[in-house]
């Protein structure tokens, strides 16, 4: 199952959703994206730890993939 982040669920103003395999590439294209998107955004550790958490598996829901859910 691939991973995805959206710039929203870091706390950004942006509907842009980043795609990829593994954590490293969405990592990756985080930082690709804030440095052509959102200049004068520093790249901290705590910045960084922000992102993972709001990383989440495709296909995941706010359920955590229950069927029964109706959100």
């Amino acid at each position: 199952m691939g991973k995805m982040l959206k710039c929203r669920d870091v706390g950004v103003d942006c509907d842009f959703e980043m795609h990829g395999k593994s954590e490293e590439e969405i990592l990756q294209k985080a930082a690709e994206h804030a440095k052509g998107c959102h200049q004068g955004v520093q790249i901290t550790p705590e910045l960084i730890a922000k992102i993972k958490g709001a990383i989440k598996s495709e296909g995941s829901s706010c359920c955590g993939g229950d069927p029964t859910c109706s959100k």
